[in-house]
């Protein structure tokens, strides 16, 4: 097999994005599915996000308009935890946001604040309202504001999009992988609704205006207020999943009928049930908001708009998944099934046997 030629990169820069677009046959094949389901898989990326495509987009339109000055300028940001760019940089975001992004955005050299879960988004005391105050107070700050940046949906309609529709459009179909040529459907979580409301644009304006694109809100949030919502699922209430919804709907997210088809809510259990399934059967060590991606997904597959594509052969049903379990790894969530699971227990009992029994024969030896 020959390898593929690759030039030598200038910088971890140029190795934002490009990310593979991968066949999920074997929850597919578990679900019986007709339809291609694949994997649109953000955490190759350099920094581990399909928040670093925002980032570099925002930080060099920033540079191009003369608001960041480098050497002068401090980039404030309030997030959850994925965006950041080689500046003088202030992170402020939530405090359920994991100990991971913390550490590995300090690694950085990013300063990083957190603030209270319970504070609405415009409270002074909030994530938000700490970034706007510092804003304020420092010198040359400045904050690029992913949930207002149009650069935000940008970066997906110019790079994450046009990748999915190249890697569709480009993969022959054959008698033992069908396929429509066309990207069919697209599903997504939201947060800021950036990366939905881009790949949305680029599918439908460029390649299939019939594309079917889904949300997926976590229960809790108020992204979708669809009246079709069981009071449960009403936001805003505490939900455990990162990177994706919210107490407010961001100005970045289209509120376009044309551009978001459906919403669907998710719960934080399937969340974490589907992030199981992609490790285990996919190899696919992604985090909580993938796994509501793609329990959202096959949600929605099993509806009659969604059953017409799950049971055609051919059609592509392209799942987002935006980051991968670095920065989950000491959330209990994880911890539950991948440390105290029956399965990992099981394993446990069996290594534990297999120990007494070595100490066994080599006490006889002596």
């Amino acid at each position: 097999m020959t390898a593929p030629t690759r030039q030598i990169l200038d910088s971890a820069l140029d190795a934002v994005g490009d990310t593979p677009l991968i066949r999920l046959d074997n929850i597919a094949a578990e679900e019986g599915l007709k339809c291609n389901l694949l994997g649109k898989v953000e955490f190759l990326s350099v920094g581990g996000s399909a928040k670093d495509r925002v980032a570099k987009a925002m930080v060099l339109a920033a540079e191009k308009e003369g608001k960041l000055i480098p050497g002068k300028s401090v980039v404030i940001e309030p997030t959850s935890g994925n965006t950041d760019k080689g500046y003088s940089v202030i992170i402020t975001m939530p405090n359920k946001m994991s100990r991971e992004k913390e550490a590995l955005l300090r690694a950085l050299g990013a300063q990083v604040i957190r603030a209270p879960d319970n504070e609405p988004w415009d409270s002074p005391k909030s994530h938000i309202g700490v970034a706007k105050r510092l804003e304020r107070e420092i010198p040359h700050a400045v904050i690029l504001d992913q949930y207002r940046n149009v650069n935000n949906p940008l970066a997906h309609e110019y790079t994450t999009g046009p990748e999915i529709i190249n890697a569709v459009v480009s993969t022959p179909s054959s008698p033992s992988r069908p396929s429509s040529m066309k990207v069919d459907a697209f599903v997504a979580g939201a947060g800021t609704g950036g990366t939905i409301t881009g790949v949305s644009h680029a599918v439908k304006k460029t390649h299939n205006s019939e594309c079917i694109v889904v949300g997926i809100d976590p229960i809790g949030s108020v992204l979708s207020m669809s009246e079709a919502l069981d009071e449960s699922e009403r936001g805003p209430k505490p939900y455990v999943i990162e990177g994706i919804g919210y107490d407010f709907v961001p100005d970045v997210l289209s509120q376009d009928p044309t551009d978001i088809d459906r919403w669907l809510k998710t719960s934080d259990e399937d969340a974490f049930k589907a992030v199981q399934r992609l490790m285990k059967k996919e190899g696919l060590l992604v985090g909580g908001s993938s796994g509501s991606a793609l329990s959202g997904a096959l949600a929605w597959l099993k509806t009659e708009q969604g059953r017409k594509i799950a049971e055609t052969e051919g059609m592509n049903v392209v799942v987002l998944l935006p980051d991968g379990i670095r920065n989950y790894m000491s959330k209990e969530w994880f911890l539950d099934f991948a440390l105290r699971s029956e399965t990992s227990q099981d394993l446990y009992s069996i290594i534990g046997v297999q120990f007494l029994g070595f100490r066994f024969l080599a006490a006889r030896r002596l």
